[in-house]
């Protein structure tokens, strides 16, 4: 039976149908639906296999990898800068190696698309010497789930599987089996000397690997390696892996070069059995390998001179290997002649928050309290800050705290520092906030830091975070409150308050910045609070209001320029501000925002018509 499946839901449908009985993440797109899908499916078919929502990638590895431990089959998904969080028991479980077959499903961004990075996980899976395997379709992304898991037992090592996000997002048509019973736990066997190993220890294990890694290139090597277009009088070759291969496939036929070019896919990139390729390739005039993002493949392979690809600019050495960047390659390597496609002109609309967004109320009260203040942020929905000029720095997940610490350091050295307040999620901060939190306590830093609480993870899919009390797979848990990670940091100064309550907002950043400045002040924090608006029943539990422009406007722009509400625009023909229903979601916060009070807030919204425009809203632009 087939179904069409999102690429992430055939991963997780893969992981179900080869026995996997626990499986662990951090959100994060392109790899959000893995878990979620892997849960839903596993409540259908019945099936005991569990899954978690971990506070972070680190976590989330070390779980799922104790399961393996233990006999049972487990998988820990992220996206591709969520294993820079979790490369520290990456590499070493290399070496102490595992029992029940372990996964790690990194998704790629090339692009990038959501991402600070484009990084290649399969560059992370060669420096750790573990196998990667490179789907180029959903259909591929199900099926290499069984033999990574043969893999992965038979030499007691971790296994990559590295979609990016065109196969994560991707939908097709995928053939379905049955879930059976998952591959349950057998016991701990205890080994100090291998799982607890000291450094002396390490370099045994390290051989061991090595010699894992030499052993897995020969036996699986040639299936992996497999030509799928072209014939014997083709001179050329392409080699290639993962979805640039579908491109790449598509491009050939079209250009009609099957008698020209030999098409050939790697569905293990990395350990490659380099001689026995090398000798396939042998008789081809040019040969030109398309991968992404980084030359893994080629550089394996590049003993051989006339090998071209990235190394060489043959193919662009960044962003994504889209069919118009690749047809213009394969021209120049068959030599076909021709101008160039041309590039398509216009700016893209750039994403902001969404109509109703607290973090906006939030960042513009910022603004108002402390003009001229340095802004660390973080990773998340809010990074969006950036349109309203509330956000200076954003380098990866925690930074913000790190980064506002660092600032007061720096300008302490010449005497008084700037007002500094820094922004971070609530998920930002469960995941890596609190240390840099603690650190920055017990260092003596002088800082504002505003935490902007919406209860979720709103970036990627509104998953659920520690400070709810509930779990992955809709359990009830234990919640842990903000407050409490806060005052056990060493916090004195701490204030919670609605970000739409905007004169509270300010005078609240106000008191917090002459708090730090204080003889034993130190950080202050703001908890921000109010539920982001995407989460289902949110608008059945706050006022909406009707509101309008009246003739008193003067086209300032505050409420659409500086407050930049989407909902708001210019009307061209009256000179004044514009209110669109249709995107409004009612909060009332630009009325506040109005120094005309132009805006007037009328009878509230019934409860569907707030429906109706946060559907509205869900089709604006998001990060």
């Amino acid at each position: 039976m087939k179904r069409i499946l999102l690429g992430n839901e055939a991963i997780a449908r893969g992981l179900l149908e080869n026995g996997c009985s626990f499986a662990a993440s951090y959100p994060g797109t392109p790899a959000s639906e893995i878990l979620s899908s892997f849960i839903e499916m596993a409540k259908a078919a019945e099936s005991p296999a569990m899954g978690e929502w971990s506070i972070n990638e680190k976590v989330a590895f070390e779980t799922a990898l104790s399961v393996s431990y233990t006999g049972g089959r487990s998988a820990v998904s992220m996206k591709q800068v969520g294993l820079n969080v979790a490369c520290d028991p990456l590499m070493s479980s290399a070496y102490t190696g595992v029992k029940g077959g372990f996964l790690i499903v990194s998704a790629d961004d090339p692009g990038p698309h959501s991402s600070q990075t484009e990084q290649d996980s399969r560059m992370m899976a060669m420096m750790a010497k573990i196998p990667v395997l490179d789907p180029s379709t959903p259909q591929e992304g199900k099926d290499m789930i069984k033999p990574g898991y043969r893999i992965s037992e038979e030499f007691e090592i971790p296994v990559m599987i590295r979609p990016t996000t065109r196969v994560c997002h991707s939908r097709q048509g995928v053939l379905l089996g049955e879930i059976g019973s998952p591959a349950l736990p057998s016991g701990f066997p205890k080994d100090p000397q291998r799982w607890a190993a000291t450094p002396r220890y390490r370099l045994q294990l390290h051989l061991q690997l090595n010699q894992k890694i030499e052993a897995i290139a020969e036996k699986y090597c040639q299936d992996s390696f497999v030509k799928i277009l072209g014939n014997n009088r083709a001179q050329r070759c392409i080699i290639s892996s993962g979805v640039a291969l579908a491109h790449t496939h598509d491009i050939i036929k079209e250009l009609k070069l099957e008698d020209q070019i030999s098409l050939y896919q790697v569905k293990m990139p990395y350990p490659l059995r380099v001689k026995v390729i090398l000798d396939e390739i042998d008789s081809f005039e040019d040969i030109l390998i398309i991968e992404e993002t980084y030359p893994v493949i080629e550089m394996q392979l590049a003993v051989r001179g006339r090998i071209k690809g990235r190394l060489d600019g043959s193919i662009p050495s960044q962003g994504e290997l889209v069919p118009d960047v690749l047809f213009e390659s394969i021209k120049a390597f068959a030599r076909i002649p021709g101008e160039r496609k041309p590039v398509p002109s216009g700016k893209p609309r750039r994403p902001t928050l969404c109509p109703g967004c607290p973090h906006r109320a939030a960042f513009y009260a910022m603004k108002q309290a402390l003009p001229g203040g340095i802004y660390p942020s973080d990773i998340g929905c809010y990074t969006l800050g950036l349109n309203l000029g509330a956000v200076d720095t954003v380098l990866c997940m925690g930074a913000a705290i790190s980064q506002a610490a660092g600032f007061y350091h720096a300008f302490k050295m010449k005497g008084e520092a700037p007002p500094i307040a820094a922004t971070i999620g609530d998920s930002t901060f469960y995941h890596a906030g609190v240390p840099a939190l603690i650190n920055a306590v017990h260092n003596g830093a002088k800082f504002t830091l505003i935490i902007l609480d919406n209860s979720t993870t709103a970036m990627t899919g509104n998953q659920p975070t520690p400070g709810l009390e509930r779990l992955a797979d809709g359990r009830q848990g234990k919640a842990v409150a903000i407050e409490d990670l806060v005052r056990a940091s060493g916090v004195q100064s701490l204030t919670v308050i609605d970000p739409y309550q905007l004169e509270g907002m300010i005078q609240a950043i106000k008191e917090a910045d002459r708090a730090t400045r204080s003889e034993n002040g130190g950080v202050s924090v703001i908890i921000a609070r109010h539920p982001c608006l995407m989460t289902p029943g949110t608008s059945k539990k706050q006022k909406d209001y009707c509101l309008e422009v009246t003739e008193d406007c003067i086209a300032c722009e505050i409420c659409f320029r500086d407050f930049e509400c989407p909902a708001i625009s210019l009307d061209s023909p009256s000179g004044i501000a514009r209110i669109d229903q249709n995107l409004c979601s009612g909060c009332g916060v630009c009325a506040q925002v109005c120094p005309q009070e132009a805006i007037k807030k009328f009878n509230e919204f019934t409860t569907e018509a707030a429906e109706g425009a946060l559907s509205a809203i869900s089709a604006v632009k998001r990060f």
